[in-house]
C-alpha cells in the first residue's frame, strides 16, 4: 500500500492545530489571526515538543494561494464609488500617516543599526494598519454605531489601496536592490497605466460576461467562474511584471461593482478562510523564540513607536482633513497596530532575499503586542481628549475650529479646480485607453498582418495600410471623446470672463487634448507608413477632422460609454433609485440584511418605526428575489429580508447594528428543548377507549401529539385525528413536557372524562 504524500499529513497538522488554538482564542475573546500565528509556532521548527511540518515548500505554495484569496476578498469589499465618497478625509489621513510612519520607521531602523533595505521595508510595514483588528475591536467594544467609526473605515479603504501600491513598488525595489527614483517613477506610471486599462476593460467586459451567463449560473458555477477570473488576472499581473496580490485585488475590485458581488463574497468565504489560515499559520512557523529573546529591545522600541506615532500621525491627518479635535483623537487612536499587510510585506522581502530573516519574527511580535493594546487605546481616546482639551490655549482652539468649519476657496476657485480635475481625468483616462489600443496594434496586430501577407506573397505595404486603417478606426471613438467630451463652451467662456487669469489653467488643458489626439494619430501612421513629416502632419489633421465629423463614430462611442456606465452602476441599480447628486455628500443608500437574531425580525415597519428611532426611511424590501418598492407600513420584516434604507452614514450604521445581529455561536444546541417520547397503554374500560384522537384532547391538555398506535399485529403511523382509540392500544406520544403515563391515565379518568360527559 503506497503512503500518502507529505502534504496530507502537513495539512492535517495545520488545520487540526489551528482549529484547537482558534477555539481557545475565541473563548479568550482574542483575534483569530493571533490564534493562527500561535498555532504556526507550535508546529514550526522552533517548538520541538509537537509534530512539525515536513514539506515547507508545499506549505509556502498554499500560503501564497492564501494571500491571493485574502486580496481577492479585500477587492470584493473595495468600491471605487466608496473611494470617491471618502474623498479628502481618507486620502489626507492615510497619506499623512504613511509619510510619518515611513520616515519614523526608517529612522528607528537606522538607530537600531539595520541596513537600508531593512529600514525601507520596516517603514512600509509600520505604515499600514490592520483592518481586521480595528473592525474586530469595534465589534467587541460595541462602537460600530459611533460617528467616528465611519471616518476610520474611510481611512482604512485608502490604506488598503496604498498597501497594494506599496507591494508593487517594493517588488520593483527588491529586484534592483537599490533606490532608483527614476525607475520607481516609471514603475508607478506603469502601474497607473495598467490599473486604468484593467479596470476600464474589466468593468466593460466582466459584468457583460456574467450577465450573459446568468440564466445558467448556479452557486457552484459562479464560484468556479469567479475563482477562475481571479487566477486569470493573477497570471496576467505576473506576466505584466506585477505581484500576484495586485492581480487578485484588481479582479476583486472589478467584481465588486457587479450585482453578483455579495454572492461571490459569500461563496468564496470558506475558501478564503482555509487558505488564509494556512498563510497565517505559515507566518507563525517563522517565529523563533531565540530571536525574540535576543531582539526583545528592538521589539519593545518598534511596538512603542507604532502605538505612539501611528496614533499621533493619524490624529494629525484627521485634523488636517477638517475633523474636530474630539473626532480626530477618537479616530486616530484606532490606528495603533500593524497586521496582515505587514506580514505580506515582510514575506515579500524574504522571498526576494533583501531583508534580514530576523525581521519577520520581530514584526510578528510587534503585531501581537499592538493588537492587544488596540482596544485599550480606543477606550483611552475620550479620557485623553478630556484631559487635553482644558489644557489647550484658547488661540489653538479657535484656530482648529476655524480650520474645521471654513471653506478655503471661493465659489469661482472651486469651479476652476473642478473644471481642471474633470479635464485631467478625461485626458488621463482616454489617453491611456488610446495608448493601450495602439500598443496592442503595434505589438500584436502588425506582426500578425505582416506574417500573414508574407505567406500569401502580397506586398507588405498593403498589410501596413490595412493595419493603420483598422487601428485608427478602433481608436476613433476614444479620440472623439478625448477632443470633444466634457467641453462646455459656455462654461469656459464664463470662467474666462470672470477672471482672465483662468486662461493659465483653461487654455493649456484644452490645447493638451488636441495635441495628444494629433500626436496619437501621427504615432499610428508613423508606425505603419513611413512618410515625410509634412505629409504626415497633413494626413493627421485630415484624419482628425474626419473623425470629429463622423456621426457613426460618435454614436459608436456613446454605445460603448452607455454599456460601461451601465456595468459600473449595475450593483447600485439594484437599489430602488439613485440618490440625487446634490444630496450625495449628506445621504447614503444602503441595503441591510435582517438576520434571524434581530429584535425587529417579525415586526412590521410601523412597529419598528425606523424613521423616528434612527432618522432613516425604508425605500424597498427584497424578499425571495422579489422587490417591494416603498413597502406598506403593515409589511412585516422577515429573516433574510434585504431592506434598502436611505439616510446619512451615522444613521445607517446604527440601523445596521440593530438588524444585522449575529449570534455568538454558529451552531446552537437545542438539548434544553428536547421532545420526549412516551408509551401509553389504554386499559379495558378506560375513558379514553372509544374516543377519537381529536376528542381525547391530548394536545390541548398535555401538549402531547399521537404519532403512532400499536394495535394487535397492526401499527398505525401518524394516525388521523378521527382515529378511534381502543382498549389495549399502545399509543406512542411525544411531548416537551415530563409526563408519567399512569398519572395521565388516572388524571384523565378522574378529572377530564367526567367533565366531558357532563358537557
Amino acid at each position: 500500500m503506497s503512503s500518502l504524500p507529505p502534504i496530507f499529513l502537513d495539512l492535517a497538522i495545520i488545520l487540526v492545530t489551528a482549529g484547537i488554538i482558534t477555539v481557545i482564542f475565541k473563548w479568550l475573546k482574542q483575534p483569530l489571526v493571533l490564534g493562527y500565528i500561535v498555532a504556526g509556532f507550535f508546529i514550526g521548527p522552533y517548538f520541538p515538543w509537537f509534530p512539525a511540518i515536513t514539506d515547507d515548500t508545499n506549505i509556502h505554495v498554499w500560503s501564497d494561494i492564501g494571500i491571493v484569496f485574502l486580496m481577492f476578498a479585500l477587492g470584493l469589499e473595495f468600491s471605487i464609488k466608496k473611494l470617491k465618497k471618502v474623498g479628502a478625509t481618507g486620502a489626507i489621513t492615510a497619506l499623512t500617516e504613511l509619510a510619518v510612519m515611513f520616515v519614523v520607521g526608517n529612522v528607528v531602523g537606522h538607530i537600531l543599526g539595520w541596513g537600508n533595505m531593512d529600514c525601507i521595508f520596516l517603514g512600509c510595514m509600520l505604515s499600514i494598519s490592520s483592518t481586521t483588528i480595528i473592525i474586530k475591536s469595534f465589534d467587541d467594544l460595541k462602537l460600530k454605531q459611533q460617528k467616528f467609526t465611519g471616518t476610520v473605515t474611510a481611512v482604512l479603504v485608502v490604506e488598503d489601496l496604498i498597501a497594494v501600491l506599496l507591494l508593487v513598488i517594493l517588488s520593483t525595489l527588491s529586484v534592483s536592490k537599490r533606490f532608483d527614483g527614476a525607475q520607481l517613477g516609471m514603475s508607478l506610471v506603469k502601474l497607473i497605466f495598467f490599473l486604468i486599462v484593467w479596470f476600464t476593460f474589466g468593468i466593460y467586459l466582466v459584468p457583460t460576461l456574467l450577465r450573459k451567463m446568468r440564466r445558467w449560473m448556479s452557486e457552484e458555477i459562479l464560484c468556479i467562474v469567479a475563482v477562475g477570473l481571479c487566477f486569470g488576472m493573477v497570471v496576467f499581473a505576473d506576466f505584466a511584471g506585477f505581484s500576484t496580490a495586485l492581480g487578485a485585488f484588481v479582479m476583486g475590485a472589478i467584481l465588486s461593482e457587479t450585482i453578483e458581488a455579495d454572492v461571490i463574497h459569500r461563496i468564496i468565504a470558506p475558501i478564503k478562510h482555509m487558505f488564509g489560515a494556512v498563510f497565517f499559520v505559515s507566518v507563525g512557523m517563522l517565529v523563533n523564540p531565540q530571536v525574540l529573546v535576543r531582539y526583545w529591545l528592538p521589539i519593545v522600541i518598534i511596538a512603542a513607536t507604532v502605538v505612539g506615532f501611528k496614533s499621533l500621525s493619524a490624529t494629525v491627518g484627521l485634523l488636517l482633513s477638517g475633523k474636530p479635535l474630539m473626532n480626530a483623537m477618537q479616530g486616530g487612536f484606532c490606528f495603533c497596530q500593524i497586521g496582515e499587510f505587514s506580514f505580506i510585506i515582510a514575506g515579500l522581502g524574504l522571498s526576494f532575499g533583501v531583508i534580514n530573516a530576523n525581521l519577520y519574527p520581530i514584526i510578528v511580535s510587534v503585531s501581537i503586542i499592538t493588537t492587544f493594546v488596540t482596544p485599550y487605546m480606543i477606550k483611552a481616546s475620550m479620557p485623553a481628549y478630556e484631559r487635553l482639551m482644558p489644557r489647550l490655549p484658547e488661540s489653538a482652539k479657535r484656530v482648529m475650529e476655524r480650520y474645521a468649519s471654513s471653506s478655503r476657496a471661493t465659489r469661482h476657485e472651486r469651479g476652476i479646480v473642478t473644471f481642471a480635475r474633470k479635464q485631467i481625468t478625461t485626458i488621463v483616462l482616454y489617453g491611456i485607453i488610446i495608448v493601450a489600443l495602439v500598443l496592442l496594434s503595434i505589438l500584436l496586430l502588425k506582426p500578425f498582418l505582416n506574417n500573414l501577407f508574407a505567406e500569401l506573397e502580397i506586398p507588405i505595404g498593403w498589410s501596413n495600410l490595412i493595419g493603420m486603417v483598422a487601428t485608427l478606426l478602433v481608436i476613433a471613438p476614444f479620440l472623439w471623446a478625448l477632443v470633444v467630451k466634457g467641453v462646455n463652451k459656455k462654461q469656459i467662456g464664463a470662467m474666462l470672463e470672470i477672471d482672465r487669469n483662468s486662461q493659465a489653467v483653461v487654455l493649456p488643458l484644452m490645447l493638451s487634448r488636441y495635441f495628444i489626439a494629433l500626436f496619437t494619430v501621427g504615432w499610428v501612421v508613423s508606425k505603419y507608413v513611413h512618410l515625410a513629416i509634412g505629409l504626415l502632419l497633413v494626413l493627421t489633421i485630415v484624419i482628425v477632422g474626419i473623425t470629429l465629423a463622423a456621426k457613426p463614430v460618435t454614436r459608436f462611442y456613446h454605445k460603448i460609454e452607455d454599456r460601461f456606465v451601465s456595468n459600473f452602476n449595475s450593483r447600485q441599480a439594484q437599489i430602488s433609485f439613485e440618490i440625487p447628486e446634490e444630496l450625495e455628500k449628506d445621504f447614503f443608500m444602503d441595503r441591510i440584511l435582517v438576520t434571524p437574531y434581530s429584535q425587529w425580525a417579525g415586526k412590521t415597519l410601523k412597529d419598528s418605526n425606523f424613521r423616528q428611532r434612527y432618522g432613516v426611511n425604508a425605500v424597498s424590501i427584497e424578499r425571495a428575489g422579489k422587490v417591494f418598492d416603498l413597502p406598506d407600513k403593515k409589511m412585516q420584516l422577515l429573516p433574510m429580508d434585504k431592506v434598502t434604507f436611505i439616510g446619512n452614514e451615522e444613521q445607517l450604521s446604527k440601523v445596521r447594528a440593530e438588524l444585522e445581529v449575529e449570534s455568538d455561536m454558529l451552531i446552537h444546541d437545542h438539548s434544553d428543548h428536547n421532545i420526549n417520547n412516551y408509551t401509553l397503554t389504554i386499559p379495558q374500560g378506560h375513558a379514553l377507549a372509544g374516543r377519537t384522537i381529536q376528542d381525547a384532547k391530548l394536545m390541548v391538555i398535555y401538549n402531547a401529539m399521537v404519532i403512532g398506535i400499536k394495535r394487535a399485529k397492526d401499527s398505525l403511523f401518524n394516525p388521523s385525528a378521527d382515529t378511534v382509540l381502543r382498549a389495549g392500544d399502545v399509543v406512542l406520544l411525544i411531548s416537551p413536557m415530563n409526563i408519567d403515563p399512569q398519572e395521565l391515565l388516572d388524571y384523565y379518568a378522574e378529572t377530564i372524562a367526567p367533565y366531558d360527559n357532563k358537557a
